[in-house]
């Protein structure tokens, strides 16, 4: 089985890309579904996020709104103090553990699969030697300013306020492509990307055959 990460930042379309490469037929996973699902109530990193965070980011149902815990975490322009690394500590290690035991599983149940978890701070979280490979998705800033705006349904300018207070906890593109195996510019067509996507998807499957290979 190989291994591998997919990353980018905030609003670059990784999700759009690991559902291209699910199409192909790699096994995608998401951190985002993963640490909303660890999030809810009954949960021990509800608990722990509830406790630190305090009870002003519930709805009155008693589940987190995460909105929220966004502006509690990544700050506002009143409160611009970050408590994004405070966040991390408590979802990451959970999180990490879920991906851990979901890439075991399809390991043995199929040795020269493509397991792939998406993640936007896969590299700020640490540990992405736990990878085979890393694919990381780019896109110029004004684009991404456009898709948020569309997907959220807020004009430009907020979009464009909301991904510069998030992009303060990630690390610059650039600095994701040096460390990166492979990287896929998602800023032109949708067409585009699949023809990119396509071509990576290819390297990796020789790549995840060779690892059968050497198993035996």
């Amino acid at each position: 089985m190989l291994r591998v990460g997919l990353t980018g930042g905030i609003g670059s379309g990784k999700s759009a890309v690991g559902a291209i490469f699910a199409s192909l037929g790699a096994h995608v996973i998401q951190a985002d579904q993963v640490s909303h699902g660890l999030m809810q109530p009954g949960q021990a990193v509800y608990e722990d996020v509830v406790q630190a965070f305090g009870r002003e980011i519930l709805d009155p149902d008693g589940r987190i709104n995460r909105r929220k815990l966004a502006d509690a975490a990544f700050g506002t322009e009143e409160h611009a103090a970050s408590r994004v690394s405070e966040l991390n500590r408590i979802v990451h290690p959970a999180v990490i553990k879920y991906e851990e035991s979901w890439m075991q599983e399809i390991g043995e149940r199929e040795p020269g699969a493509i397991a792939m978890v998406e993640a936007a701070l896969l590299l700020e979280a640490g540990g992405i030697d736990r990878f085979d490979r890393l694919v990381v998705v780019t896109c110029p800033f004004e684009i991404r300013v456009k898709r948020w705006a569309r997907r959220t349904d807020v004009d430009e300018d907020g979009a464009r306020l909301e991904l510069e207070r998030r992009m303060k906890a990630q690390l610059p593109d650039e600095e994701k492509v040096k460390v990166a195996d492979y990287a896929i510019d998602n800023g032109g067509s949708l067409i585009e990307t699949e023809r990119q996507v396509r071509e990576v998807f290819s390297k990796l499957q020789e790549q995840a055959r060779d690892t059968v290979v050497q198993a035996r």
